[in-house]
């Protein structure tokens, strides 16, 4: 990437490093200023605004904050690798001064009195808040199409890759009929990196809610290791399993972030008390003395042909290289997803509890007593998706199911778990699996099923990680025959995130996933986005 302060403007033309050594260095050697690059990004996302992709745009905020970076740098005095660089926040993260809604009309209009921990961690670092993105209500869902702000539209959707392989049915067919899913729930966060307006954007990842979308929309979608990075700020949904996710445009990217927000937290009881040591990534060569295994529990049904392949492919890519593969099995993966539904209901009927019309967020004017206000507040602010997991949660959790249901889903979990265990005591280092059953299908075809139905699809092939607290990443890995991305999942062990990044990028370098050549947003903002192949865009 080059960029030409002349002009004001970032031109995108040879873009393969990174934050670490393409952006922050244009930043120092002064080839861009803050105040640019975030000028940059806020007109994007006006040229971008049909995605859906924010649903508050803090732009007087992110100018402030890029002018107060910028006198960093004029006085060589930059906070971090971080300093000046436009970043966006899925909207279930708590920002003081801004408003955070869920996407539901049950926070409409409620604005924090403190930062999230990694949103201020981010901030300490001097990056640039740009925005707060759209997503499922209250992060229910793997579309993003269930909130209150509508769909989340995937950038693939108006690529040229796809719209060179999509044929209209008929010639009265509408062109705008065919554009697919995001993936959910952190959908306009991958919305927002894939579609070029910020460089890094957080996501949350209960079930595999920062993975699904990155496989959709073609970015690296990092789900750290249970208690690696603090919840405080984050709008719990099962705080059991909840995970700060981070999107970026490439592996380097995302260690990057980590180093930043990773570590213990005072506010978290549940984070690490170690100190975690920020990592870069070396440039691995040699991938022999790695033990690769393949879940055959993960061909699951629904899996399609195309994703089997692809998988096929990237383990003899691994075999190939010298890397030792082998098949093994995770025997309770079969019962993983029964066991995540009743355990992840049973958590939102007591995190939704708080939400009582009382304190914060709607209020209904139903004033014939605090019961029927109760009960108005709730039916008016959530939507049917969020109502029914509360009614399914408390049924589970009844004085007459609650050993049959929760502890029996408990007593599961911990054989899921173990079942990692045993697999890794084997020898084996990092676990590749599909990350997806198949590529985006068109937003027409998703609403044809309920939500429960596409989620328990969605989440087959991540949840497991989620309630092992293992990190996950998707790394994008080719299009599919329709033009679409599509991710593989690697699966590392508790806490080894240096190593499962750094096996990531390798095969990250050995794909070359194609850029997105955003042929809508090209025509609006000539100039910048160039025809190549990369890696990475960051």
């Amino acid at each position: 990437m080059f960029f030409t302060a002349r002009s004001g403007l970032c031109h995108l033309a040879a873009w393969k490093g990174g934050l670490r050594f393409q952006v922050s260095a244009a930043l120092k050697e002064g080839h861009v200023t803050p105040t640019e690059l975030c000028q940059r990004c806020l007109s994007l996302i006006k040229s971008t605004k049909f995605l859906n992709a924010y649903i508050t745009v803090a732009e007087e905020t992110a100018l402030k904050q890029a002018e107060e970076s910028e006198k960093r740098y004029r006085r060589g005095q930059p906070l971090s690798v971080l300093d000046g660089i436009p970043i966006a926040v899925k909207d279930n993260f708590n920002t003081a001064g801004i408003e955070t809604t869920c996407a539901s009309n049950m926070l409409k209009g409620y604005v924090s009195p403190y930062n999230a921990t990694v949103v201020q961690k981010l901030l300490d670092q001097g990056a640039v808040l740009l925005g707060k993105t759209n997503l499922d209500e209250f992060a229910m869902g793997s579309g993003s199409t269930d909130g209150v702000f509508g769909p989340v539209r995937n950038p693939w959707s108006y690529s040229r890759q796809y719209k060179e392989k999509s044929v209209p049915k008929s010639h009265s067919e509408d062109k705008d009929a065919n554009w697919v899913i995001t993936g959910g729930s952190s959908g306009g966060s991958a919305a927002a990196v894939s579609s070029f307006t910020c460089f890094v954007a957080l996501g949350s990842d209960t079930g595999g809610s920062t993975r699904n979308p990155a496989a959709h929309c073609g970015v690296v979608g990092l789900k750290p290791t249970y208690g690696l990075i603090s919840r405080h700020g984050l709008i719990p949904l099962v705080n059991s399993m909840d995970v700060p996710g981070i999107l970026t445009r490439c592996v380097d990217d995302a260690a990057v972030v980590l180093g930043s927000l990773a570590g213990h937290d005072p506010k978290d009881s549940t984070t690490i008390q170690d100190n975690f040591k920020p990592f870069e990534l070396p440039n691995l060569t040699d991938v022999s003395k790695f033990s690769i295994g393949i879940p055959k529990e993960y061909h699951a049904p629904g899996l399609s042909s195309e994703i089997l392949a692809l998988w096929s492919k990237a383990a003899d890519l691994f075999k190939n290289a010298g890397a030792k593969v082998i098949e093994v099995s995770l025997p309770h993966t079969r019962y993983s997803i029964v066991c995540y539904h009743v355990l992840c209901t049973a958590e939102v009927a007591s995190n939704m509890a708080r939400f009582d019309g009382l304190e914060y967020g709607h209020r209904s004017d139903m004033n014939k007593s605090t019961e029927s206000m109760y009960a108005a507040t709730r039916r008016e602010g959530f939507n049917d998706v969020v109502r029914g997991r509360i009614l399914s949660g408390n049924y589970f959790l009844l004085k007459q199911n609650y050993e049959n249901y929760f502890i029996k889903a408990q007593k599961v979990r911990r054989l899921i778990a173990n079942d990692f265990v045993k697999v890794f005591r084997s020898g084996v280092d990092i676990l590749l699996t599909p990350t997806t059953l198949s590529d985006a299908v068109p937003y027409m075809e998703f609403i044809k099923e309920d939500n429960r139905t596409r989620s328990t699809q969605d989440d087959i092939l991540t949840q497991a990680a989620n309630m092992a607290g293992l990190p996950a990443i998707n790394v994008p890995t080719a299009l599919s025959e329709r033009g679409l991305p599509v991710g593989l999942q690697f699966i590392g062990r508790s806490f080894q995130e240096k190593q499962l990044l750094t096996v990531a990028k390798w095969f990250e370098k050995q794909v070359k996933f194609p850029m997105i050549q955003l042929e809508e947003v090209k025509r609006h903002d000539h100039g910048v986005f160039q025809h190549q192949k990369s890696a990475s865009f960051s």
